[in-house]
C-alpha cells in the first residue's frame, strides 16, 4: 500500500449517461470480477440551476477481470429511480456485499437542502431498490457527499463529507467538511444521532474512503485537498500541471469511544535510517521523513516542531490547544491556521512526503493533514519538547 504504479486512465466519460464526468465510486471484488460503481455526471445545455433542473445523476456499474482494463459499462439507476423530494444531487455510491445481499449507500441533496444518505439493496448488483435513507434530527449541511458505511472493532460508523456546515470555533473551518458519527444500531436504521466528529482538523482532507484488506483490518485514504477553496489558499503545483494527492493509507480502530486513524504498520519498514533525540532537535532532513513523541507523559511544558522555519506546531499545556499554523503565506500558499482543543497530548507522530504533512496525535484519536511547499531538497526542522523523547526516521 506505499507503493504504486501508474496504469493509465482506466475509465473515461465516453457513454451519454457519463458524458460530463466519470464521478467518484467504490469496487467489488467477486468471483474474481471487479465491479466498479461510480456516478456518471451530465449536465444538460440550456437555463437551468444545476439543482433541481438540468442535472443527471446516473449510477454505473463497469465490470474487469484484471482491475485495470473495463470491459464494458452498464447504466443502472437514473434521476426517476430516486426519491421524488431530491434534487438532482445523488452521487458517490458505496458498495458491499453482507450475507449474500449488495449494500449501496449515496449521498443526496433534498429539496429542501438537507443532506441525507440513501440506502438501497441488491440481490444480483444489477437491479437496485431504495429501501431507506440516514438523516440528522436537524439539517447538518444541505448536502452530504461521498458516504461511507463500515464496521470497525464492534461499532457501526457512518462517514459522509457534508457541504453547508457553519463554522463553529475551531470545528468546521474548512469550506467543507469530513465527519463521522457511530449508529446506535445497525445500517438499517433511519436517524443518525447528529453527534458528528471531524476526522482531520487540517487544511486538506476531504471525500475518505475505506476498504478492508484481505487480514481484516480497515483501511481509510482521503484526498488531501479541498475544492473551491481559491479565495482562500491555493496549491504551487498547479503551476506545474497538478495539484492533488492522497493521504497516507490509515488504519482505523476505536479506542475509549474514539474513532482512531494511524498510518499503515507497513510505514514501518519503509524507514531505513533512525536517530534518537531527548528535549530537543534542530536540523535539516530531506523530503521524507517522520518525527516521532512516543510518550509525552513526562512533559515539562509546552511541544512545538517547526518545518521549514514558518509551520509550526504546537501544543499549549495552559491553554489545552494544539495549533497547525503557517507564519508565511508563501510556505501554505494562503493557508493559515487550525486548531482543536486537546485537554492532554500523550504522543504525537509527524509524517512528511514533499508537499504533504500528516500530524497524528494522542493515538490517533486527533489528525491534522496539510500541503505546504517548502523551497530546496532539504526541510529545517526543529523540536522543543522538555523532558520528551523522541526520534527521527527517514
Amino acid at each position: 500500500m506505499l507503493h504504486w504504479k501508474l496504469e493509465g486512465v482506466p475509465l473515461v466519460p465516453d457513454q451519454p449517461y457519463d458524458c460530463h464526468g466519470v464521478y467518484s465510486g467504490s469496487a467489488v471484488i467477486e468471483d474474481e470480477r471487479m465491479y466498479l460503481y461510480y456516478t456518471g455526471n451530465v449536465k444538460e445545455a440550456g437555463a437551468y440551476d444545476y439543482i433541481n433542473q438540468g442535472r443527471q445523476a446516473n449510477t454505473v456499474r463497469a465490470v474487469s477481470y484484471d482491475g485495470i482494463h473495463f470491459e464494458r459499462k452498464e447504466l443502472l439507476l437514473t434521476n426517476g429511480d430516486y426519491p421524488m423530494d431530491l434534487t438532482c444531487h445523488v452521487r458517490d455510491p458505496k458498495v458491499w456485499k453482507k450475507n449474500g445481499r449488495w449494500y449501496m449507500v449515496q449521498g443526496a441533496r433534498t429539496k429542501e437542502d438537507q443532506g441525507v444518505v440513501l440506502l438501497f439493496t441488491s440481490g444480483d448488483g444489477i437491479k437496485w431498490f431504495c429501501t431507506h435513507r440516514l438523516k440528522s434530527p436537524k439539517a447538518f449541511g444541505y448536502m452530504w457527499e461521498c458516504p461511507d458505511l463500515y464496521e470497525v472493532d464492534g461499532y457501526t460508523v457512518l462517514s459522509i463529507s457534508p457541504q453547508g456546515v457553519e463554522a463553529d470555533g475551531f470545528r468546521y473551518n474548512n469550506v467543507y467538511q469530513s465527519v463521522t458519527t457511530f449508529l446506535d444500531s445497525d445500517f438499517r436504521i433511519t436517524s443518525v444521532n447528529g453527534s458528528f466528529r471531524e476526522l482531520d482538523g487540517g487544511f486538506d482532507f476531504y471525500a475518505p474512503q475505506t476498504f478492508e484488506t484481505e487480514d481484516g483490518r480497515r483501511i481509510e485514504i482521503g484526498w488531501m485537498g479541498m475544492a473551491d477553496v481559491d479565495e482562500f489558499y491555493t496549491n504551487r503545483t498547479v503551476e506545474d500541471g497538478w495539484q492533488h494527492v492522497l493521504t497516507l493509507p490509515r488504519e482505523l480502530s476505536v479506542k475509549d469511544g474514539v474513532l482512531c486513524q494511524n498510518p499503515i504498520r507497513e510505514l514501518d519498514a519503509y524507514w531505513t535510517k533512525e536517530q534518537p533525540f531527548k528535549n530537543d532537535f534542530a536540523g535539516s532532513l530531506g523530503k521524507a521523513f517522520e518525527i516521532e513523541l512516543p510518550d509525552l507523559n513526562k512533559l515539562e511544558k509546552n511541544v512545538k516542531i517547526t518545518l521549514a522555519e514558518h509551520l509550526w506546531l504546537t501544543w499549549n499545556s495552559r491553554e489545552q490547544i494544539f495549533r497547525m499554523e503557517f507564519q508565511d503565506n508563501l510556505l501554505g500558499s494562503g493557508r493559515t491556521m487550525r486548531g482543536r482543543e486537546i485537554t492532554r497530548l500523550t504522543d504525537m507522530r509527524v509524517i512528511v512526503d514533499a508537499s504533504c504533512v500528516e500530524v497524528f496525535l494522542n493515538g490517533g484519536k486527533d489528525v491534522f493533514s496539510t500541503r505546504f511547499y517548502p523551497e530546496g531538497e532539504e526541510i529545517g526542522v526543529t523540536v522543543n519538547a522538555p523532558g520528551a523523547a523522541g526520534r527521527l526516521r527517514a
